[in-house]
């Protein structure tokens, strides 16, 4: 791998151009295709997890409906920026001026080249006052002639209603295991970069259906050498191995206390883990007991008592240990 291949941003190299090679979205990119090969496209609001490839496939439409001239037809704007509703209404009626350029007038202004309309995404919709919202709703009816609004959030339901119902809905689901080896398999032809099966699966359980995660992850197993396996991924994600967080949970049920709190210890100091994430991973392994599912649903409960203690601003420690200790009283009351 070359120095300047090495310095690229992967998600950025290998974002999809066209819509038909977003991977996990079957029926998302079937329904969006036909809008594009019409040229008929409305109001679009993408709904669903974050990396998912929401973002790309608005950036896939644009091409394929500009062409060359896609960047000149579409204004981004994302929550990194002002999402008020000084950002929304028009120059002339802001209280004070701003580097951002208003919604209002770039949707107001005719498309350049022989295109129908222009397209405005904004990228974490969810995160727009309800002011700005409320704003855009009147802006979106008024222009549908010169402009098509994409809208992407996490939370359809921080969408104020006026707005979803000029939306057509889409809504993206979390990536399979399938789907994102896929995806990492074609990166993998382009790299001179070795991934086992045993990587595809640690990556697939620190990314969480999230494909941006997963690619970051693999460039940064990458770095550490052209062979990247699960110990390679588990090393640079900060996420315990799987198998660690379980037997830590199984030694607990056995009555093995402080064996059970040495590999706590062993995740939180040695490993460098943070509470919350390692309770997250505990939650996670709770279905993999072989336990009955009442006490499955007892264990989870806590695992929930415990998150909000941490959450506010409880000792980690001790959290810990006695989310533990509880294990241990109800592998004794399993064990009776």
């Amino acid at each position: 791998m070359s120095l300047v291949e090495a310095e690229e941003i992967w998600v950025e190299k290998y974002r999809p151009k066209k819509l038909s090679e977003i991977v996990g979205q079957d029926e998302v990119v079937s329904r969006l295709q036909s809008f594009v090969d019409k040229k008929s496209l409305p109001h679009l609001l993408f709904a669903g997890p974050a990396g998912t490839g929401k973002t790309t496939a608005a950036l896939c439409i644009a091409r394929e409906l500009f062409g060359d001239a896609w960047k000149q037809n579409m204004l981004e704007l994302n929550a990194s920026d002002a999402r008020g509703i000084d950002v929304i209404r028009a120059s002339r009626d802001r209280k004070e001026p701003s580097e951002l350029p208003s919604v209002k007038d770039y949707a107001r202004t005719k498309p350049i080249g022989d295109f129908l309309y222009k397209l405005i995404l904004l990228d974490e919709a969810d995160a727009m006052t309800s002011e700005a919202q409320n704003a855009l709703r009147r802006t979106m009816e008024k222009y549908t002639r010169t402009c098509r609004f994409i809208l992407d959030c996490n939370y359809s339901s921080r969408i104020i209603e006026p707005i979803q119902s000029r939306c057509a809905v889409f809504r993206f689901r979390k990536l399979n295991e399938k789907d994102i080896a896929q995806y990492l398999k074609r990166i993998v032809r382009s790299e001179n970069v070795r991934l086992t099966d045993d990587g595809i699966k640690a990556i697939v359980y620190v990314s969480e259906g999230d494909m941006r995660r997963a690619i970051n992850m693999f460039q940064a197993a990458a770095t550490m050498g052209k062979k990247v396996d699960a110990k390679a991924v588990y090393e640079v994600s900060a996420v315990a191995r799987p198998e660690e967080v379980r037997q830590m949970l199984e030694l607990a049920l056995e009555g093995r206390f402080e064996e059970a709190r040495s590999k706590l210890y062993e995740l939180l100091i040695n490993q460098g883990l943070a509470g919350e994430d390692i309770l997250d991973q505990v939650h996670r392994e709770i279905f993999n007991l072989k336990i009955p599912e009442s006490d499955k649903v007892e264990l989870i409960d806590k695992v929930g008592e415990f998150d909000y203690r941490l959450t506010e601003g409880a000792s980690e420690r001790i959290q810990l240990e006695a989310a533990l200790a509880h294990f241990v009283l109800i592998g004794a009351r399993l064990k009776s």
